[in-house]
């Protein structure tokens, strides 16, 4: 199964937004927007009418109370939707709307949260996202037992994208790729460092070290 390393960005206006997307452009196949309304989660991001560049493979990451909301308006700048289980009563209705537009879709779930919630729509999603952080901030504290859902998710569905989120550092990603995740999301590892194409490919390199070509756990 394809790992692959995502760039996450949280942005406060569009001159903020194409500052950090220009540090991961050109190397990163895909980035994550993460959005956020101040309602869902403390913090705020692209919570204004923005632009992205052509060219990209963009995932929202939706941090909003009415993910359908935000779906009408910009459904049609990014690749894939990913709506959380707590945010709104029918997370379906939200994934259905993405669907019919040809986008990929996923659940994604707090740290506190159960696979339980993602279980109804595990033959509709194509990627579940495991938050290892409590969500809304760059740097907040990793949460090592989110990874025990990844663990049984891999194990029920062997052939499902996992993505993790949060926390994502040389350290983590080893953790997160035991775990069973093929799919590891890093913000301030990578956005925040003075060299962001180097964070990059130490979190790239440090996976293929560990990891073997066939998805084995690799060893020292």
């Amino acid at each position: 199964m394809e790992k692959i390393i995502i760039p996450s960005i949280i942005a406060k206006s569009q001159e903020e937004l194409d500052e950090r997307i220009s540090k991961v452009k050109d190397y990163a196949s895909l980035i994550q927007l993460d959005v956020m309304d101040g309602e869902f989660v403390q913090n705020t991001s692209l919570d204004f009418d923005f632009n992205l560049p052509q060219g990209i493979k963009f995932e929202a990451h939706l941090m909003v109370s009415d993910p359908a909301a935000w779906l009408a308006k910009n459904i049609d700048k990014v690749d894939t939707v990913l709506v959380h289980a707590e945010s709104c009563v029918d997370p379906a209705s939200s994934l259905r709307l993405a669907k019919e537009k040809g986008k990929k879709v996923g659940i994604a779930l707090d740290p506190k949260t159960g696979l339980e919630r993602l279980e109804p729509f595990l033959d509709t999603i194509d990627q579940a996202l495991i938050l290892t952080v409590k969500p809304g901030f760059y740097g907040s504290r990793f949460v090592p037992e989110a990874l025990d859902k990844v663990r049984e998710l891999r194990r029920t569905r062997p052939g499902l994208d996992i993505e993790v989120d949060g926390g994502i550092d040389p350290t983590t990603i080893i953790e997160a790729a035991h775990a069973g995740a093929n799919m590891f999301v890093s913000g301030s590892f990578i956005i925040k460092a003075k060299d962001p194409k180097k964070a990059f490919e130490e979190l790239n390199n440090t996976l293929e070290k560990e990891v073997d070509p066939d998805g084995s756990q690799g060893h020292d």
